[in-house]
């Protein structure tokens, strides 16, 4: 029964020590399958133009809320890194993430989130949430276009850009409105489900 219990532990602690989880709260944080997308949210489609933003190439995934937690549903990154880039304004708050796992340096973008709970340079890691999906009083006033969370897995690293006083901690771009081709897509992003899957183990 020892054993068995030393064995149980083993396989928990190399479950928590993977660096890689699913940023969603679901029952296993591993299982790539229960990322369920919108209907526009998937990687590559062609978006529209819109006022003042011209048709592009959609450069991340759009998350669906796992659950009817209207409240105090979380948002997690993907793996440990730091915080680069700090965005809080409304629908379009957005934390960009460096990431050193092993040899490998990549870049992630979690967008229009809200309730963000960490800081500018901190050091965030996968089993702790860092910012939470919109509350039904926040849909209601920025629409309810906005119930997923926007992530995007980047290859190279995201455009410095200068603060200023309505963003005085975003000090990076991604290239998300930049991407008019296919061959756009494939110089800065990674398919954030091809990847997870590729690294989910």
């Amino acid at each position: 029964m020892a054993l068995k219990t030393l064995f149980t532990c083993f396989l928990f602690s190399l479950y928590l020590s993977s660096p890689f989880l699913i940023p969603i709260n679901m029952g296993d944080r591993k299982d790539i399958s229960q990322i369920q997308l919108t209907e526009i949210g998937k990687f590559g489609l062609i978006r529209k133009e819109r006022k003042m933003i011209p048709s592009h190439l959609h450069t991340g995934i759009d998350i669906k809320r796992p659950g009817k937690n209207y409240i105090n549903e979380p948002i997690f990154v993907i793996a440990s890194g730091k915080i680069i880039s700090k965005r809080t304004d409304g629908p379009f708050a957005q934390l960009i993430v460096e990431h050193h796992i092993g040899n490998t340096v990549f870049w992630s973008v979690y967008e229009h989130i809200a309730g963000i709970v960490a800081n500018l340079n901190e050091t965030v890691y996968p089993d702790k949430p860092v910012a939470r999906f919109m509350n039904k009083m926040e849909l209601d006033k920025y629409g309810w276009q906005f119930d997923h969370f926007h992530l995007e897995i980047l290859k190279l690293k995201p455009e410095k850009i200068k603060p200023d006083k309505f963003h005085p901690e975003r000090f990076y771009n991604s290239f998300t409105l930049i991407c008019y081709k296919a061959t756009d897509l494939e110089k800065y992003y990674f398919n954030p489900i091809h990847f997870l899957k590729e690294n989910l183990h």
